[in-house]
């Protein structure tokens, strides 16, 4: 019919790139902001930082939850279509939010936090430590400057050439292979809760959209902050060391993953569903 037409919108690069870019600069902030935390903090205090650093990570999440739900409860076209004129409510399965206000209101405060990062100097004086006398400060600075210009100077291949042996040491390193399938699993577990959880409630117990992301964030987030950080607080009580951090945070994974296996038992009655779980008769 006439009113039918070929989807041909091509704004989704837009959206593509935009996560590409954000991506990229998202991606430096964990690894160069825990290697700053570890070069200018004391090595006791450390845990402490990192755990606040990742409890600020889980924040954010926590935060954007709102505000997703904030923004599924407005209609996608808010800007050009009045709020009388629209005859479907958010638990309809036609209703789109408006996604694209939170990126809007997410890239300006992404924008404003950017700007402090261009004051940061290039070296800082070790926690604990008094300021160095100026000529120690010259010293350093002209040695700062020196190891610059040599790293200018290394050529890609000399580059490469040391990094296979490095990625070579770090497969062999135990401590590092344990946190790697800590976190991956870590990631699948929270991963899967993100991406299906919406859409259960949804479906399962009749929530709108709005009121699904509502309930994650304020149900599961709060909760990991509290972990990260009294799991900081801890390591910095008691000293732990990286291989005691190690052990600890595999036991206690396990632990987590077996009270996951709970969530099996905890079914619902499938909602009737005309043409799939009941007949249309």
């Amino acid at each position: 019919t006439e009113c039918e037409k070929e989807p041909g919108s091509l704004l989704w690069i837009f959206v593509m790139v935009g996560n590409i870019v954000r991506g990229m600069g998202e991606t430096p902030i964990m690894p160069l902001g825990i290697s700053y935390l570890e070069d200018f903090a004391k090595a006791e205090n450390s845990p402490f930082y990192l755990g606040c650093l990742h409890t600020a990570t889980v924040i954010g999440p926590f935060l954007g939850c709102l505000l997703a739900s904030f923004c599924a409860e407005l209609f996608v076209d808010l800007e050009s279509v009045d709020a009388a004129d629209i005859t479907i409510t958010t638990t309809d399965a036609r209703w789109v939010g408006a996604w694209w206000l939170g990126i809007l209101i997410c890239a300006s405060l992404n924008f404003l936090a950017g700007i402090p990062f261009c004051f940061l100097p290039k070296s800082l004086v070790k926690e604990g430590e008094t300021n160095e006398p100026e000529e120690t400060s010259k010293t350093s600075v002209a040695l700062c400057q020196e190891n610059d210009k040599n790293e200018a100077k290394q050529s890609m291949y000399e580059i490469a050439k040391d990094f296979i042996p490095f990625l070579k040491a770090l497969f062999r390193n135990p401590v590092y292979m344990l946190y790697i399938c800590i976190t991956v699993l870590q990631f699948s577990a929270f991963n899967g809760m993100i991406s299906f959880m919406p859409k259960y409630l949804e479906q399962q117990f009749g929530k709108s959209a709005s009121d699904a992301i509502f309930l994650i964030g304020v149900y599961n987030l709060p909760v990991i902050c509290v972990g990260y950080f009294f799991g900081g607080l801890f390591m910095k009580k008691f000293k732990i060391n990286i291989y005691q951090a190690a052990n600890i945070a595999f036991w206690v994974s396990l632990l987590e993953y077996l009270l996951y296996f709970a969530a099996y038992w905890t079914v619902c009655d499938t909602s009737p569903v005309a043409g799939l779980t009941v007949s249309y008769e």
